[in-house]
């Protein structure tokens, strides 16, 4: 989990991924892009994380056994990478990249609270 933890006095400069939202700061997501949504390409992208990330967000979870544990499943985060994530990541995902999501048969569900999960 060390390689997602975000150390307490660079929280400042901590953004979300609008997709899995994933917390780390923005040079991280430049330096290697999203460990759970490559096909964003935010590395060597700044446009891309500006558009695709969120510096808003509530909420923090630190998960460390993502397959065992019952939040990481009821927040749709057990089959991504351990890490901090936020509950609730504030902003809209442009409409060319929620098309390109939907074309690559990549499920979108807006981590913003705007949307509830189909049963």
């Amino acid at each position: 989990m060390s390689e997602n933890f975000v150390a307490p006095s660079h929280q400042r400069y901590t953004r979300a991924c609008m997709v899995c939202s994933i917390i780390m700061t923005y040079s991280r997501f430049k330096l290697y892009g999203c460990p759970n949504c490559p096909f964003l390409q935010l590395k060597d992208s700044p446009e891309s994380i500006e558009s695709c990330t969120s510096q808003v967000f509530e909420g923090v979870i630190a998960m460390g056994k993502n397959r065992q544990s019952w939040i990481a499943k009821w927040q749709r985060l057990d089959s991504y990478v351990n890490g901090v994530y936020a509950i609730k990541v504030s902003g809209t995902l442009p409409d060319d990249i929620r098309t390109m999501l939907e074309d690559e048969g990549h499920p979108y569900v807006p981590r913003d609270g705007s949307a509830t999960e189909q049963d």
